[in-house]
């Protein structure tokens, strides 16, 4: 009997498997979460619909880890980022710490700052303590990456 493929990592787990043994996917298909499917192609960003969202407002497409074409809108003066349930993007895997990083805006300007995480807050693979978000930016916060997306696009 065929096994259940991981779609994160492509390994074959047992039958009634709920995570992937290999990289802790869930593999559930009850999840329980309001995420917004986004595109198919997650890196094109002339692909994304920005129809929904205003001239200056920020939002996060994930591009890699369990939740993978999920959408955040950035519509919060300061956005929280980990593992804690409470956080306004729940993160929920090990490689996030509870309170990992947070996203302010100010204006038409977004600033993401590490909040004391145990494995670091990525932008462009590069470990930051804070810096302003670009378009297309690339935010990684444990094994999660987030595609920054600002708005219409527009300026």
């Amino acid at each position: 009997m065929p096994g259940i493929i991981c779609p994160s990592c492509g390994l074959e787990n047992q039958v009634g498997s709920n995570f992937c043994s290999s990289c802790g996917t869930d593999l559930r298909h009850d999840d329980m979460t309001s995420e917004t499917p986004a595109i198919s192609v997650v890196n094109d960003l002339d692909a994304i619909d920005r129809s929904a969202f205003g001239p200056h407002e920020g939002l996060f497409v994930v591009t890699q880890g369990p939740k993978s074409g999920a959408r955040y809108a950035l519509d919060g003066d300061t956005v929280t980022l980990g593992r804690h349930p409470e956080s306004d993007i729940f993160l929920d895997d090990i490689t996030v710490s509870r309170r990992h990083a947070e996203v302010r805006r100010d204006g038409a300007r977004y600033r993401v700052r590490d909040v004391g995480s145990l494995n670091g807050t990525y932008i462009n693979r590069d470990r930051i303590d804070e810096q302003e978000l670009h378009e297309g930016d690339e935010l990684q916060v444990g094994k999660f990456k987030l595609l920054f997306v600002f708005g219409t696009g527009e300026i």
